[in-house]
């Protein structure tokens, strides 16, 4: 079993690192802008944030504050690292091998509200540990863009993983996603159902056979739409518990 309400001091550490995909950057430059309160983590994005990956990453530009359950890469100046967005990537900041939360099958959920404008979105993923490049699936609990709130996104996202096939939608779910809402996988061996609320919504007979870190993030697309307000999404609890293969 495995849970964080996120009620500490401070952001435990040896379950969850607060930067996106630092081996493409560093740790410093991907860093999330988060805090912890009485409400749980709150992961915004304020005005004058930098970029991420400016120069590698141009369209779209994007900002983003993530924390991600497990991290790994290769040496500078090599190609390995988790999620490449593109061609030719190289790691600039070598990443130790983390893994703090990295289920393989097992029910898990997570327990969120977010407050975003027409500019950005918010996500809660389930990726491959991509130790080897195929290993690279996605199990997508929830998406979310802002110039469509109630369009609920979740599926199966290939990538690199032959054996995997894109099955991924969007639904109108009749909810207000401001509002705290249980994102959830049953990830089994013989396939997945993705749950809103306890309800499921979609089932797929995929599964990746492998392990699996966490990343919950809240995203900004300067320039798509008139800023309205900052992006902020509030993660009250994520859970997990092991699930029969």
């Amino acid at each position: 079993m495995f849970e964080d309400r996120f009620d500490g001091a401070a952001l435990d550490e040896r379950v969850w690192l607060p930067a996106y995909l630092p081996a493409w950057s560093s740790r410093s430059a991907a860093a999330a802008n988060f805090a912890l309160d009485d409400r749980g983590l709150r992961l915004s994005i304020p005005p004058g944030q930098p970029l991420w990956c400016p120069d590698t990453h141009p369209d779209p530009p994007l900002n983003v504050s993530a924390v991600q359950s497990g991290n790994w890469s290769g040496p500078v100046g090599g190609t390995r690292g988790q999620q490449p967005f593109c061609e030719g990537l190289r790691v600039r900041e070598a990443q130790e091998r983390f893994e703090g939360f990295v289920p393989h099958f097992g029910r898990i959920e997570v327990e969120c509200a977010a407050d975003i404008g027409p500019d950005a979105m918010w996500s809660a993923w389930l990726i491959g540990f991509e130790d080897e490049p195929e290993r690279s699936g996605e199990l997508c609990l929830v998406e979310v863009f802002g110039d469509a709130p109630a369009a609920v996104g979740s599926g199966v996202h290939a990538f690199r993983n032959p054996a995997l096939r894109e099955e991924f939608g969007v639904l109108d779910l009749g909810i207000d996603v401001r509002e705290q809402h249980l994102y959830a996988v049953d990830w089994r061996e013989d396939g997945v159902e993705f749950l809103v609320d306890g309800e499921v919504v979609r089932r797929s007979a995929q599964s990746p056979g492998y392990p699996m870190q966490l990343e919950i993030a809240v995203f900004e697309f300067p320039g798509r739409a008139p800023r309205t307000r900052p992006p902020e999404l509030l993660v009250r609890r994520v859970s997990g518990r092991p699930g029969l293969a």
